[in-house]
């Protein structure tokens, strides 16, 4: 990886002493900006106001108060100010559940930089950074901005986030007149936003900042992109507009009809703004949005950090996940896994030498992991060589127990086998083994050993006369729990694909280890399966490990799989799997691990990192889309009866049923029903099988059917209520109670039987609806305020016998689950 320095930029590479100056850094900024590619998320106050203004009931509740202050019903206009507040407060309340905050997340991206300012090293903040500082990165530190190094020994570089390899990268200072000649730099020079320097101690020279660094690049193109509305979205804005539509012409022509019946002018403008509101169908985009932020909120629950809420609808619906292999199906970290110990040495013996030649302070991810792996640590080192390029091996001296001093080297096997006394057929014998290792994608060291006569040394690392003590394969390991999340996957019809720029062999024996392809992955190299998607793109349903992939392969995989019907979840960590990432149904990065590039352009992070989240969120989406479905069909069983009966029985020419505190009064029923019930009802905590190759319908006939039986039984009900409670003496105010009494019971026992009663929200939500209904009707004083009068028993008789029957069908939903916990005996029966 080459990258491009403009010649503005090729300043002061060969100064490895000297910074900016205050006036320097002042222009800089003016010229290129902030060290920063993130924007600041909308919230606060201010949005919350927003969204409240676009509620129509608030508007409904000024324009009909300011209409009766007009005509003189100053207790009328007041009552429906009153109004606003719990409305206002409702809103409020929702708008902060449908928040998820992600200040925790955000909290470890915000690192600091130590630069040269007017000949001072001082700390910062990276977003402070510009052009042609000149900054200090440690070991353990992370580069805040894409610079060259000017110097450093002994640079390590872990490049993971970057590159997606475990192992780490050497960087070496750049020779200035090498920087002169071309703009085009090698990567050995760069060090790049968003890596971290594992060993050594580096100064560089920043070239880019911000969004212009190759994270900020990747980033801001992602967040360009724009993503397509789901199928979710689409079809509640198409319903939206037809309800809106069918509500204004009715509307018009209810209040038609009222002036041309002789009912007067604020007769007929009340008739239609009650229609209108009840007709109104903004409780759909307010509950599909409600359910995205609990969606949020339930999948934080397993340590999914949701950041674009839309994708809760997609988690559900997933088919296939395309999974990086490294950070991913693995931990991201190297482990000894293989200790080939000479025939003199036992495997302690060898990690014990190895270990005399490890540095736990260099934070070199091979040195922690043979310290990890020895038994007993060795004693403190006497003398240290470190690894260098050219000797590529490093040294250790400690002094044992007895006082004599034991030398011990590890590095290239061919370095380590010259200084070790083999003959050439022991020799050729531990080439071909680690020859066998590499071939699995094993990264292989080898270490020797000898004791040093301290009167004879001179003080300078021995180089013959080892003894050679064995090999050790490093290996990155399978996480824990992976080979069951994809055991569940793959019960449940979800394909699992592990993408990885590895060698096949290495794919394999992980794709083997985790269970992919049933134990027996098919695995292709990416090229192939490039080819042979030009000719059948539903080629990779039958395939589960693609092996040496690049960055842009992934995606070309992940359009395919879309293209064929599937909906595609990524996982990953790094900046190369953020194309692929963006361009998901359902992008997953890993929070512990993944780089801040990855995270932002993911729809959800995982806060574990554990593969196994993956299926407890997926199981938490189909949870989620069942529960909307549920909100939705009380919805439309609701509204259906109350848009009919507001509208016939004034077109039928009997006074308006309904008036506006009588909307205000529903309204603060059926909203938290919506919202707060179905949205509560708990997981199954396993994944349901999905089916392939069948369109995905919200509802059904049957459920169609269902919800179009019950919405006219419930109207007829209403028109039954209401016309027996007029009776001969025209008592429109006791017939007004009737019809909101066997609409509200209807509302508590549509909502009983929709949600099994399961939760203690479903409880007292049909409980506070029933007793709602007894206070506000059978009080009298509050009555007279809501223009109706209480009831007898009759009546009530009739309200609650007509919500048990109108329970009767939506309630049949849980007759197989009844069956099936009967058993196929009773069941039969």
């Amino acid at each position: 990886m080459r990258r491009f320095i403009p010649a503005d930029r090729l300043i002061e590479l060969d100064d490895q002493q000297c910074g900016l100056s205050a006036a320097e850094v002042q222009a800089q900024r003016a010229r290129y900006g902030t060290n920063n590619v993130l924007g600041v998320a909308p919230g606060g106050w201010r949005e919350l106001l927003r969204d409240t203004l676009k509620d129509p009931m608030l508007w409904f509740l000024i324009g009909t108060s300011a209409l009766f202050a007009l005509i003189g019903d100053t207790r009328e206009a007041v009552i429906l100010l009153v109004a606003l507040f719990p409305l206002i407060g409702m809103d409020a309340f929702l708008h902060r559940r449908t928040r998820a905050s992600t200040e925790g997340l955000s909290g470890r991206l915000a690192p600091l930089a130590t630069v040269m300012r007017d000949d001072q090293l001082e700390t910062i903040p990276a977003a402070d950074l510009v052009p042609g500082d000149l900054i200090e990165v440690g070991a353990g530190g992370s580069f805040p901005a894409d610079a060259i190094v000017l110097t450093g020994e002994a640079l390590q570089v872990d490049e993971s986030a970057l590159t997606g390899e475990v192992y780490p990268v050497r960087k070496h200072p750049i020779e200035p007149q090498a920087a002169g000649s071309t703009p085009l730099v090698d990567e050995e020079y760069w060090g790049l936003a968003g890596t971290r320097l594992l060993t050594g101690t580096a100064r560089l020279r920043v070239v880019y900042t911000g969004a212009e660094t190759l994270y900020g690049e990747i980033v801001r193109s992602a967040l360009s992109s724009s993503h397509d509305r789901t199928p979710l979205q689409r079809a509640v804005s198409n319903l939206v507009g037809v309800l809106v539509v069918a509500a204004l012409l009715l509307c018009l022509t209810l209040a038609y009809v009222r002036w041309q019946q002789g009912h007067g002018l604020v007769d007929a403008l009340l008739s239609a703004i009650t229609l209108a509101v009840a007709a109104l169908p903004e409780e759909f985009p307010a509950v599909f949005t409600f359910f995205l932020g609990v969606g949020v909120f339930r999948l934080a629950k397993r340590q999914a950090l949701v950041r674009r809420a839309v994708v809760v609808e997609n988690i559900g619906r997933v088919t296939t996940i395309c999974s990086d292999k490294t950070g991913t199906i693995t931990e991201g970290r190297l482990k000894v896994v293989h200790c080939i110990a000479s025939p003199k040495l036992n495997e302690q013996q060898l990690l014990y030498f190895s270990a005399i030649a490890a540095r736990g302070e260099s934070g070199d991810p091979l040195d922690i992991a043979i310290l990890q792996a020895v038994a007993e640590a060795p004693q403190k080192r006497f003398v240290s060589f470190p690894f260098t390029e050219d000797r590529k091996r490093e040294t250790g001296i400690v002094r044992d127990t007895d006082g004599k001093l034991l030398v011990a080297s590890k590095g290239a096997p061919e370095t380590i086998l010259a200084m070790s006394a083999l003959d050439e057929t022991a020799r050729q014998h531990w080439l071909a083994a680690v020859d066998e290792f590499a071939a699995t994608g094993h990264k292989v060291i080898a270490c020797a050993w000898r004791e040093l006569d301290e009167a004879q040394w001179s003080g300078g690392e021995p180089d013959r006369g080892f003894g050679f003590a064995g090999l050790l394969a490093c290996e990155d390991p399978v996480r824990e729990g992976v080979d069951g999340a994809i055991r569940e996957c793959r019960e449940a019809g979800i394909h699992v694909i592990m993408v990885t720029g590895d060698h096949p062999a290495t794919a394999r024996a992980v794709g083997n280890e985790v269970g992919l392809g049933g134990g027996t992955p098919t695995i292709v190299l990416a090229d192939e399966v490039e080819n042979r998607l030009r000719e059948d793109p539903g080629f990779l349903h039958g395939v589960d490990v693609i092996a040496r992939a690049i960055p842009s392969q992934k995606l070309a995989f992940v359009k395919a799989l879309q293209g064929c019907g599937d909906i595609v979840a990524v996982t990953g960590d790094g900046v190369n799997d953020v194309p692929a990432l963006q361009a998901a149904d359902v992008g997953i990065a890993m929070g512990e691990r993944g780089t801040q590039s990855a995270r932002e352009v993911a729809a959800i992070v995982l806060l574990d990192d554990n593969f196994g989240s993956i299926v407890h969120a997926i199981a938490e989406g189909q949870t989620l889309f069942t529960n909307l479905k549920l909100s939705f069909q009380y919805l439309l069983m609701i509204h259906l009866p109350l848009v009919l009966s507001a509208a016939l029985i004034p077109f039928a020419g009997y006074p308006l049923l309904y008036l506006p505190i009588h909307i205000v009064w529903l309204e603060l029923i059926i909203h938290p029903t919506a919202l707060l019930v179905f949205q509560s009802l708990p997981s199954r905590g396993r994944l349901e099988p999905i089916h392939r190759g069948h369109r995905i319908r919200f509802y059904g006939p049957w459920e169609w059917l269902g919800i179009v039986s019950v919405g006219t039984l419930i109207t007829g009900i209403l028109m039954f209520g209401y016309d027996h409670s007029l009776g001969a003496e025209r008592d429109v105010e006791h017939a007004r109670a009737m019809a909101l009494v066997a609409l509200t019971v209807a509302s508590a026992t549509v909502t009983a039987a929709l949600s099994g009663l399961r939760t203690a929200v479903a409880w007292t939500v049909v409980l506070v609806t029933l007793a709602l209904s007894i206070i506000l009707v059978q009080i009298p004083l509050l009555s007279s305020w809501l223009h109706i009068t209480p009831l007898h028993g009759d009546d009530w008789a009739i309200a609650v016998g007509g919500g048990l029957l109108v329970s009767l069908l939506p309630a049949l939903r849980w007759l197989p689950r009844l069956l099936a916990i009967c058993g196929p005996g009773r069941a039969a029966t």
